[in-house]
């Protein structure tokens, strides 16, 4: 008995490639566009706490992510920019915004981590309310904010590894931007004007031409 292997038509495969594409690009939007969203919040919120002494005494010292580095945030706007910049861009240059993008990600991600038992900030600060250039910060702890950025970071780098395997299947903006404008379509000659009709001579005069075909 013969086996029939069905032959998959240029047709379904056209359909197929366009549902991957959209749902890649789905994903990307949204993972990327939420990403960059986590990293600039997360960088706003505290990430470490400590205390110094002062006189004697206790004095808390907070930072945020932004104090400790401000390389996650910059980051997240770089990647930001080459996610809306993917639309723009064709062939080679798509592939090289895709992995703009994907580094942003793996940059952010790496920096977060960093910045997680970074201690410097706060020494800084230790130092300024002590006035003691060699005092150091106490009793330091961090919170969860550094990993929350990470993730951020991660969502990017999602976003650009979408790019870089499924964005040649995306769309691309239309090329009358990319041209500057459209291009005008040549406009029809009008029919030479009937001297038997009033109204054609008079439409003849409002576009400027003479009636009469002198």
């Amino acid at each position: 008995m013969d086996v029939v292997t069905a032959v998959p038509t240029p047709r379904s495969e056209a359909a197929g490639s366009a549902r991957t594409g959209r749902l890649s690009l789905a994903v990307a939007l949204l993972s990327g566009a939420l990403g960059a969203a986590v990293v600039l919040l997360a960088t706003r919120q505290q990430w470490s706490e400590g205390t110094a002494t002062v006189a004697g005494g206790t004095f808390p010292l907070t930072a945020k992510g932004s104090d400790i580095t401000g390389v996650p945030a910059a980051l997240a706007v770089v990647g930001l920019a080459a996610l809306v910049a993917v639309f723009a861009v064709r062939r080679a240059g798509r592939f090289a915004v895709a992995a703009l993008l994907a580094l942003s990600g793996a940059g952010t991600v790496t920096a977060a981590l960093l910045g997680a038992s970074d201690r410097s900030a706060l020494d800084d600060r230790a130092a300024q309310v002590s006035g003691d250039t060699s005092a150091t910060v106490a009793a330091l702890g961090h919170t969860a904010w550094p990993y929350v950025a990470a993730v951020g970071g991660a969502l990017l780098l999602v976003a650009g590894l979408l790019a870089l395997r499924y964005g040649r299947l995306w769309p691309a903006m239309s090329g009358r931007y990319e041209r500057g404008g459209a291009q005008a379509r040549p406009r029809r000659k009008a029919p030479p004007a009937d001297p038997d009709r009033p109204e054609d001579l008079w439409k003849a005069l409002d576009r400027g031409e003479d009636p009469t075909g002198a």
